[in-house]
């Protein structure tokens, strides 16, 4: 279209000026002038964007009228250029009906049948002169019909005993299932599937009866009371769950269809309703409730993709990412409730709760095995959030070397005198040079981005000046963001770790040290891959008109994409560490290689760079020596074991339902992950402490002694940490000062 071209150089030219306002530019303008900059700039897009494709449409009904602005949004403003064609017809008919029904426990091959016609037209009825919601209204009206009659199955299933010593198994990962012929084909999947949730609650009975130290009122029950209260559970369960489907609203389904739209694009694309939006904008802005934490879908369980630094989940140090919740439990029931099937919001609202209270997540790890992990609610600890530091020393090898973690690159974008992550950095780089460490380790591990500006910053930090990045939007050049000051502040050796959760503006950081080689990157097999740009617009400002189907929600789009300065994009691929830590998530796919639809890697002109602060050399020599030591190492050695294990684990995805054989895998993988538990304890030699400085701030206030001491135990029992001390060591013997 015409209009690509204007609107492209509007928004182009918004984020230049977004992207190049610097800290000390930042400081002297005064907040409601920036305002005032920001809202013209937007507002012009906006009403650019509104003009150019939007009139009064003669279509009033409000799902036509936000399908039809978030496919021209996508078309005309999305970083990639996705052709609505008969292959996004296919992939969008494939991601909708996955999320309609991936574990294929309401459809049937007859009900496809009246589905597989719209397959290759979907892209027709995305076009403004045909835009109609066929294939929505017979997908809702099939969902509807397929709900109600599993509604009369489950109970007639779970009214006789379960026989468990029949040879029977499930396949758990519906995509290697297949849809049922008929109904006939699948009610007898659903007679497997409630005798597997049944056999999960049963074997829980069970262990929770043998772990009792006293003999219960009445005696231990059998196998078979066991099991018939195991399916009185089930039964409950699903009860629950179908007045929650009964629930599920039209414009719900809806929301999944729009969102299997813009999801063909990239995965980072999204709609969000009113509500959501406003949740957004409270985890983004800090404001964070509850345990801390931020999940999403994954099939019929709710995954955690981020534990929130500082908050109540980080502190207990046993909730991680990619566990999946199925069942959460408030200290005052008795039992807890199965989430299974239950959409993120709901999860989010159970787990949600005033300061102070309890919460039971029972979750399942990566490795398969089952855990209940109970949380005290409370607010973010924002002090956690912020960059620290603190002395190294590894006896006998090698001491003094500062280490700073940064768990997030953060800025205060309402008040230009906040606290930035890259002011904050450099007051710790000081503290550290005042203390003569021999070198630093930054630590951007699970470190999921945030600040592009600070990035830029934080960088000068450690070259003289030159480019940082590249940032390119969709028909534009690329712009070039430097560091355009030639101080420097730290000259001396530098590690960065890293790992797969290393995400965004940690990957920016990482691949312009490493393309300098001003540092030394150490991590897991890549960083996580999200090497893009995303915008918010507000959909009741794009739609003129219309007021009486206000609001309409926003739109969260893909406009740009990153790459280094040596032209390859950090998206997907990720940062390759220069000398790889293998752990947990070595064999699987992890980061945004795992996600549906990810923009391609590609690559751009690089742009003239060299530094000449550090002179970093034998890099071959230090990453020999460290594979010689992982290679010696017993804990890495069972780090690499229980990859493997995982990796199995991940691939096994058909499970018995004989209780025997059932039970002996339960156990067998509870016990190795107990026993991969226990190779993590202190390690001798390595000992953490605070700077002389900081003691005074910390020594004042008994809640940061806590923390503090928490802080210091978790860098004694880091193997990570004790191998990259080994690499600074060998770095200081080799590298100089050019």
């Amino acid at each position: 279209m015409v209009q690509d071209l204007p609107v492209g150089i509007v928004i182009s030219t918004y984020f230049v000026f977004l992207n190049n306002i610097s800290g000390p530019v930042l400081k002297k303008m005064k907040t409601l002038t920036m305002r005032i900059w920001i809202i013209a700039a937007l507002t012009g897009i906006l009403a650019y964007v509104g003009l150019a494709f939007y009139r009064q449409p003669d279509n009033e009904d409000k799902e036509k009228l936000i399908l039809q602005a978030v496919v021209q949004l996508l078309s005309n403003l999305h970083f990639r250029n996705v052709p609505l064609d008969d292959t996004f017809s296919h992939k969008l008919y494939d991601t909708y009906l996955d999320r309609l029904d991936g574990m294929k426990r309401f459809l049937t091959i007859q009900d496809l049948d009246l589905m597989d016609d719209y397959k290759d037209s979907l892209d027709n009825s995305l076009q403004p002169e045909d835009l109609n919601l066929h294939f929505f209204d017979i997908t809702y009206d099939r969902i509807n019909k397929a709900v109600e009659k599993t509604r009369l199955w489950y109970p007639d299933i779970l009214s006789r005993p379960f026989d468990f010593t029949t040879k029977d198994s499930i396949e758990t990962d519906g995509e290697k299932r297949s849809f049922a012929k008929n109904d006939e084909e699948l009610k007898e999947f659903w007679r497997t599937y409630l005798k597997f949730e049944t056999l999960t609650r049963l074997n829980d009975k069970i262990k929770d009866q043998e772990e009792l130290t006293e003999e219960p009122e009445g005696g231990k029950k059998s196998v078979a009371e066991l099991e018939a209260a195991a399916r009185a559970d089930v039964k409950k369960d699903f009860d629950a769950w179908y007045v929650r489907l009964d629930k599920v609203r039209r414009s719900d389904r809806f929301e999944m269809y729009l969102n299997s739209i813009t999801n063909v694009f990239d995965p980072h694309s999204d709609y969000f309703n009113p509500k959501e939006k406003e949740d957004f904008d409270i985890n983004m802005s800090g404001r964070l409730e509850g345990i801390g934490a931020r999940l999403q879908m994954d099939g019929d369980y709710t995954k955690v993709v981020l534990v929130i630094p500082g908050g109540p989940a980080w502190k207990e140090k046993e909730l991680e990412v990619d566990d999946k919740i199925f069942k959460v439990q408030q200290e005052n029931q008795k039992e807890p409730v199965d989430v299974t099937g239950w959409v993120v919001d709901e999860v989010v609202g159970l787990i949600r709760g005033p300061k102070g209270t309890k919460v039971t997540l029972t979750v399942r790890k990566p490795d398969g095995t089952v855990r209940e992990i109970t949380i005290v609610r409370d607010e973010v600890l924002l002090d956690e959030g912020f960059a620290k530091s603190a002395i190294m020393d590894l006896e006998g090898q090698v001491g003094n070397v500062g280490y700073i973690y940064l768990p997030k690159f953060y800025a205060d974008f309402e008040n230009p005198n906040g606290r930035s992550c890259s002011q904050d950095v450099a007051i710790e780089v000081e503290k550290l040079m005042k203390a003569n460490v021999k070198g630093i380790i930054l630590d951007l591990r699970n470190n999921s981005g945030g600040s592009l500006n600070d990035v830029v910053q934080m960088s000068g930090l450690f070259i003289k000046d030159g480019p940082i990045v590249q940032v390119v939007g969709r028909n534009s050049v690329p712009n070039i963001l430097k560091d355009k000051d030639d101080q420097v502040l730290y000259t001396g050796p530098l590690v960065v770790m890293v790992n797969t959760q290393s995400a965004s503006a940690s990957e920016i950081l990482a691949a312009a040290l490493q393309d300098y080689g001003r540092a030394v990157i150490v991590g897991g097999k890549s960083t996580f891959g999200k090497g893009s740009v995303q915008r918010f617009f507000d959909l009741d400002k794009v739609v003129q008109g219309n007021d009486d189907m206000k609001p309409l929600g926003e739109v969260k789009l893909t406009l740009q994409k990153f790459y280094r300065i040596n032209g390859g994009s950090t998206q997907l691929r990720g940062v390759t560490p220069d000398i790889n830590l293998p752990d947990n998530q070595e064999y699987i796919d992890s980061g945004e290689k795992e996600l549906d639809y990810p923009m391609e890697w590609t690559e751009i002109q690089p742009v003239p760079y060299s530094q000449d602060v550090y002179n970093l050399t034998g890099l071959n020599d230090l990453k020999k020596k460290s594979e010689q030591r992982i290679a010696s190492s017993p804990v890495f050695d069972k780090i690499e074991m229980n990859a493997k294990r995982i990796k199995q684990i991940t691939d096994e995805t058909k499970v018995p339902l004989q209780l025997d054989e059932y039970r002996s895998l339960d156990m067998s993988r509870d016990e190795e992950s107990k026993a991969f538990k226990k190779i993590f304890g202190t390690i001798d030699g390595l000992k953490p402490h605070n700077l002389a400085l900081d003691l005074p701030a910390i020594e004042a206030d008994s809640s940061k002694i806590g923390r503090n001491q928490a802080f210091l135990e978790g860098l004694g029992k880091d193997v990570y940490l004790e191998e990259t001390l080994h690499i600074m060591k060998d770095m200081t013997a080799v590298n100089h000062k050019s």
